[in-house]
């Protein structure tokens, strides 16, 4: 099989955030998207059930011709890309929280970081962290329970108001004036989010970072796509109900694939 394709990987839909940024950026590219919603969340789940996850989303795009791969999770990414770039002989890009920015324009000296357990709780999060966070004050939360609604396509239910009023108090009782979200799933909750803080706050993710590294290492590889004259194929696969994903993927027309597939 010609490898002609940027896999992207997530555990569900969110990862089509990412997706997004690498189609604005990369038109001409053929994208190839794997939805593992049947084993969403994984910020839940251990470092071992994760890197077994992501080693079994690596095998199913590279057996659908992925030229690289995106992990556009931040829990796999912090978890198991070290596992992954040992075994496969793949260019691999990853997602963190977008934390160094947040770090470096506070002014408040105070960010908020809202990501799943997973993350939160990883050694390269905590690296990072350190890293980039010595002075600030860094809030930290767990958003548990958001990816399950975001899966179900509650996302502007009242449920999920009841949920981000509660897990967002911790941030709101500080003076945060940037909060990182460090899970691919959270930017489809900007607009709740908007409405929750003030204007003034800042809200930052990773996804355009992650779409010029893409372009970048396929440079560097040689592996970038020259032909222009037509843009590239996009095709989503899920192994759980396809009806949120293509909502989320196809709001307006069926201009995109989507199609359900056991992996």
């Amino acid at each position: 099989m010609i490898k002609d394709t940027i896999g992207i990987f997530d555990s569900g839909i969110g990862g089509t955030s990412i997706w997004r940024e690498i189609h604005e950026l990369l038109p001409f590219e053929n994208t190839t998207y794997l939805a593992d919603s049947i084993n969403a969340p994984y910020g839940i789940r251990s470092k071992q059930e994760i890197i077994e996850l992501s080693r079994k989303n690596t095998i199913k795009l590279l057996e659908l011709g992925a030229k690289i791969i995106v992990v556009a999770c931040n829990t796999a990414t912090t978890n198991a890309i070290d596992e992954l770039r040992s075994e496969f002989d793949v260019p691999f890009i990853g997602i963190e929280p977008a934390i160094k920015p947040a770090a470096l324009k506070s002014k408040t000296k105070t960010i908020g970081i809202l990501a799943t357990k997973g993350t939160l709780s990883s050694g390269l999060f905590t690296k990072t962290s350190e890293l980039y966070t010595q002075g600030l004050k860094v809030i930290e939360v767990e958003g548990n329970g958001l990816v399950e609604l975001i899966e179900d396509g509650k996302i502007y239910s009242e449920e999920m108001d009841v949920l981000l009023d509660k897990l967002l108090l911790p941030l709101k009782e500080n003076p945060i004036d940037y909060l990182v979200l460090g899970c691919s799933h959270y930017p489809y909750l900007i607009p709740k989010l908007k409405e929750k803080f003030s204007p003034d706050l800042s809200i930052i993710d990773s996804g355009e970072a992650v779409a010029r590294q893409t372009k970048t290492i396929l440079e560097k590889k040689g592996l970038l796509n020259i032909d222009f004259r037509q843009k590239g194929s996009c095709i989503f696969y899920t192994n759980y109900n396809p009806s949120v994903l293509n909502k989320i993927i196809n709001p307006k027309n069926n201009e995109f694939q989507v199609k359900q597939l056991n992996f």
